[in-house]
């Protein structure tokens, strides 16, 4: 009854990030979203305010990140792998968010800024790490 429960729980979490992606845009203050939705082969990048913008990506991330801890704990039940996990969100938010400053700063291919900015806005990350924790356990 307990791991039914604790499927539940998965499937209504990352029903809950389903709903971040769907209903976040009019909270967040990201730009680019318009601009990757147009022709923006053509155009170039919005004037952004970049300590909003970083802020707002921090929350996003942020969001994203406790929900897919919250799925990986419930998947594993290990203090260990959720851990190391918080450890892994934490070095790819510096060096994912730093990129994407660098590259919008320095007027880098759209195409480098849209991949960097998908990976701090979008729940990529439990993607990866659930198979790979999983890999793991079934390796011991």
């Amino acid at each position: 009854m307990k791991r039914k429960f604790q499927i539940l729980l998965i499937v209504l979490l990352f029903l809950l990030l389903i709903a971040v992606r769907v209903f976040v845009q009019p909270y967040f203050y990201d730009p680019l979203i318009e601009y990757f939705k147009n022709d923006y082969l053509h155009t170039e990048i919005p004037n952004l305010d970049f300590s909003i913008f970083f802020l707002n990506i921090f929350y996003r991330y942020t969001l994203n990140t406790v929900i897919s801890l919250a799925i990986i704990y419930l998947f594993f039940n290990d203090l260990k792998i959720t851990f190391f996990s918080i450890k892994f969100y934490v070095i790819a938010f510096v060096i994912f968010s730093s990129a994407l400053f660098v590259f919008l700063k320095l007027d880098f291919d759209y195409k480098l800024i849209f991949y960097t900015r998908r990976f701090l806005i979008q729940p990529l990350f439990v993607f990866l790490l659930l198979p790979a924790f999983y890999y793991q356990q079934l390796k011991k």
